[in-house]
């Protein structure tokens, strides 16, 4: 049986082949609109994050509120740090939180687990709250107080950091939120009351309180719901990466001369004679933390251009919902219409049957537009391309795995009935800067490493120049016609009416 072209299918699934929060729970994807909900996968996270700079730029009062609350909490961790060393058992109780994986946002591919704000981030967060957190609450320069802070405090803590601690920081009104919806339009037959750890802080016993909420429920846990106005694509307004791109004009816009002098004087004692990106990236960001101006006069910037904020967090998650939800769900619905979610054999034929039919579908089903965001760009990193490979693996009766990582590298899949029949599949764009080492050596690595008896290449490319790229390496490696190396063509296709 042939798919229909793609733009010809519902953007529901097929009932049996379920993925969104609206085909679980029954809902009509228009109720979530008009409740200005996100419709999450319930089969993987969708890349968006929280951005807490859009509940402080926000007129809505309660948002307001929220990052008020926000704010009032670290002011409590610095007052706590500046008292003197805390022990590890406060230390864990105040500055560490488990992700919020039931509103599944953020990075994880198969499933929604992730990995929380560990000792690691509590011990970075506390040694820091007299530094650059010194002023919270008295800013001199900037309107108000801004948790993005954290994020500029070192490497490791960015975006998902951010928003997860901005999540869990915000969770009484996020379950709130969901419960009211909950209330309105789940069946009581799928919603549960939940007790719910760490949901409000009580600062007269400096303890975290447990709530209940009733929730919609699915394989016994329950989901949250979010917003689609406080939610980010590429990373918070407020980031590492744009303040220490940003370094130079930053320092140049400071209004005083003999401080622009010192902090360009202690700037370049850091630096080799002829220093190499990194090494400048790293003393810029030791002279911010000698310098907290520097952070203040960057939020600043940030603050006076909020709108666009606002601006481009519509446009990004319209982006997602575009791909990753009505691209998705149309992407499944043509596989449906074939025997694609009826593969069996050992793991290496059904992963070769699946890779087949999904290039397929990308190639002569118009597929390929469920690849693209609306202004025409090209999903850009492979982890948002391992979302959507993640749906051809529905059903499945293989134990799917991903990012697998037995000690030589993760592999970006792993496929497997017990330990006789595994598969590590790959799924890399043609554009990746390392494809030549990762084709000669690391698939053949990662084998070895989890035992796998089999490896596909799954590689992508969205130009004739990626093209040519990718053929060239084969060639050089002797590859052309590997039957385990498949390549899907996700270059926009003229329309057969006009070809």
């Amino acid at each position: 049986m042939s798919a229909r072209p793609i733009d010809d299918m519902p953007a529901n699934p097929s009932p049996h082949v379920q993925i969104f929060f609206s085909d679980i729970f029954g809902i009509d994807p228009n109720v979530l609109e008009e409740y200005g909900a996100l419709n999450i996968s319930l089969v993987n996270d969708l890349p968006l994050f929280i951005d807490p700079f859009l509940l402080f730029n926000s007129e809505d009062p309660t948002y307001a509120a929220l990052h008020e609350d926000m704010i009032r909490y670290l002011r409590f961790l610095r007052d706590r740090a500046s008292e003197g060393i805390i022990d590890d058992g406060l230390l864990e109780a105040w500055f560490t939180f488990r992700e919020v994986k039931q509103n599944w946002l953020g990075f994880s591919v198969v499933g929604n687990g992730g990995s929380g704000l560990g000792m690691d981030f509590a011990k970075a967060l506390h040694s820091n709250l007299n530094t650059i957190f010194a002023s919270f609450g008295n800013e001199q320069i900037t309107k108000g107080t801004h948790i993005e802070k954290l994020c500029l405090i070192k490497d490791g803590v960015g975006r998902d950091n951010i928003s997860d601690f901005t999540t869990n920081l915000i969770k009484h009104f996020l379950l709130s939120y969901t419960q009211e919806f909950t209330r309105q339009y789940i069946p009581a037959q799928m919603s549960r009351l939940w007790p719910v750890e760490k949901v409000t802080f009580n600062y007269e016993t400096r303890s975290w309180t447990t709530g209940r909420f009733l929730l919609p429920t699915i394989e016994n846990d329950f989901v949250i719901l979010t917003p689609k106005n406080i939610l980010t694509r590429d990373d918070t307004w407020i980031n590492r990466i744009d303040f220490i791109n940003r370094f130079d004009d930053i320092t140049r816009g400071l209004p005083n001369d003999a401080l622009r002098s010192q902090i360009d004087d202690y700037f370049r004692e850091q630096l080799s004679r002829e220093p190499k990106e990194k090494e400048i990236r790293t003393a810029r960001a030791r002279t911010a933390m000698k310098y907290p101006i520097l952070i203040e006069q960057y939020i600043k910037g940030k603050e006076e251009n909020g709108d666009e904020a606002r601006a481009a967090s519509d446009l990004d998650v319209a982006a997602i919902e575009k791909v990753f939800i009505e691209g998705a769900g149309r992407l499944v619905a043509g596989l449906s219409q074939t025997d694609f979610y009826l593969l069996s054999g050992n793991t290496l034929d059904e992963a070769k049957a699946r890779a087949l039919f999904f290039k397929d579908i990308i190639e002569n089903k118009d597929g390929y537009r469920a690849l693209y965001y609306p202004d025409g760009e090209p999903i850009g990193r492979e982890s948002q391309l391992q979302v959507m490979y993640r749906l051809v693996w529905i059903g499945t009766g293989s134990d799917v795995n991903r990012e697998v990582n037995n000690g030589r590298g993760p592999a970006d899949f792993t496929v497997s009935r017990g330990v006789s029949d595994k598969t590590v599949v790959e799924l890399k764009l043609a554009r990746n800067s390392r494809l030549e080492q990762n084709l000669a050596k690391q698939a053949e690595i990662y084998a070895r490493a989890s035992n796998a008896q089999h490896k596909l290449k799954v590689i992508i490319y969205f130009n004739d120049n990626e093209r040519s790229r990718v053929n060239d390496i084969l060639k050089r490696l002797d590859l052309i016609g590997n039957p385990y190396i498949i390549l899907v063509d996700a270059r926009p296709k003229v329309s057969a009416s006009l070809a």
